[in-house]
């Protein structure tokens, strides 16, 4: 793996850092309190092409690798992660799994909107009684001639009240024993203005404040059969494959995090003073700051890695799982030794790291949890299922 980035790399990532210092990191804590972004910097992120990397510019995409995404995400996740969840969810879970999945017609309809900032997407998969246990889901969806009718409830989606689609997971096996768990599960692009869906936004969170999170219900919602993304029964194909990608999207958000937090630690400990002197001439304080340096390398290398194997056609999934694991775990660490640098001060939300140690806590909770993450790779290394 070669770690130099590429003069295109370099450009991208020095895009996103002056967007990210101009129209994000400003208002972060506006965002915050006000439990609520500018919806004005969807479209700004779309103009500059980061809603549409990776994806084929025939459909509206800017192209790129993968690597280029994750830098785009560290950039975002810097400045207010919230901002990057939006990206995340509507280009990594959704967009990306169009173009995996999609008939050309799905592609052309909906690419192009995703790319450019025009619509967004949301991933619904998660239900009030299943989360990481997806394959159990009981969303169902039931054929009437050509068409389907969803009914059920999703719970903390994502861009789940802004979305103009939603990407929906529902079993279609009936009664089948057969089709029972996995086999059973069928996904669906759902306009979110379909009669029968509705959707409640939830307030009140610890941390991604300013992200839209919603909780969806389907009642017989009517969708036609050009709606189903990829074969009848093979969803949850669809799901985990999406989410193998998505938590590289997670891991460079907490790399994100994590360079924040270093930022803002080394700022405040030159510029603090007690005893006469700055605190980052004290030992202990050099040592908080540098637990938070090695994690933010460890995690950065853990997340580039997930980035080459994908450009290089390997397998990823357990590469995703070991970055997004230590990733999440990482990002709580550095901004907890971050709020600690700080003393106090880190203790009122007039300075970034109560936030971000509020942002960094779910990190360790979607997308799988740690404990889940720690099972995908125990049976990765032994090839046993552990219950």
């Amino acid at each position: 793996m070669n770690l130099e980035l590429t003069e295109e790399q370099s450009a991208v990532r020095a895009l996103a850092a002056e967007f990210t210092d101009r129209e994000i990191a400003p208002f972060a804590a506006e965002w915050d309190r006000a439990e609520s972004i500018d919806r004005a910097v969807i479209g700004k992120l779309g103009k500059l092409g980061f809603l549409g990397l990776t994806i084929p510019e025939e459909y509206g995409g800017s192209g790129g690798d993968h690597l280029a995404y994750c830098l785009v995400l560290e950039e975002l996740g810097r400045g207010d992660s919230a901002v990057r969840g939006v990206v995340s969810v509507s280009l990594g879970l959704v967009a990306k799994s169009i173009n995996g999945y999609g008939t050309e017609e799905q592609k052309r309809h909906w690419l192009p909107k995703l790319c450019s900032g025009e619509a967004l997407a949301c991933f619904a998969l998660t239900e009030p009684g299943t989360g990481s246990d997806a394959a159990n889901l009981t969303t169902k969806a039931v054929r009437d001639g050509e068409d389907w009718l969803i009914s059920g409830a999703k719970m903390f989606i994502t861009n789940g009240s802004w979305a103009d689609v939603a990407l929906v997971f529902a079993r279609t096996g009936g009664s089948d024993p057969d089709k029972r768990g996995h086999k059973g599960v069928t996904a669906f692009l759902v306009p979110t203005g379909t009669p029968g869906l509705e959707r409640r936004e939830i307030h009140g969170k610890l941390g991604l404040r300013g992200q839209a999170t919603a909780e969806l219900s389907f009642d017989q919602v009517r969708v036609p059969d050009s709606a189903r993304l990829g074969a009848e029964g093979k969803g949850f194909t669809v799901a985990m494959a999406a989410l193998a990608k998505g938590r590289m999207s997670v891991a460079a958000g907490c790399v994100g995090i994590i360079q924040a937090a270093l930022d803002a630690a080394v700022r405040y400990a030159t510029e603090r003073e007690q005893f006469g002197k700055p605190i980052a001439s004290y030992q202990l304080v050099q040592e908080l700051l540098s637990d938070i340096a090695v994690d933010l390398d460890a995690a950065r290398l853990l997340t580039w890695r997930v980035a080459d194997h994908i450009e290089r056609g390997l397998p990823f999934a357990t590469e995703s799982s070991v970055a997004k694991l230590y990733a999440s775990e990482a990002a709580v660490r550095a901004a907890n030794n971050a709020l600690q640098v700080f003393g106090g001060y880190g203790f009122i939300d007039e300075y970034p790291v109560g936030k971000l140690l509020r942002d960094a806590r779910v990190m360790t909770l979607y997308e799988g949890t740690s404990q889940v993450h720690k099972l995908l790779i125990g049976r990765s290394l032994t090839n046993v299922n552990a219950f």
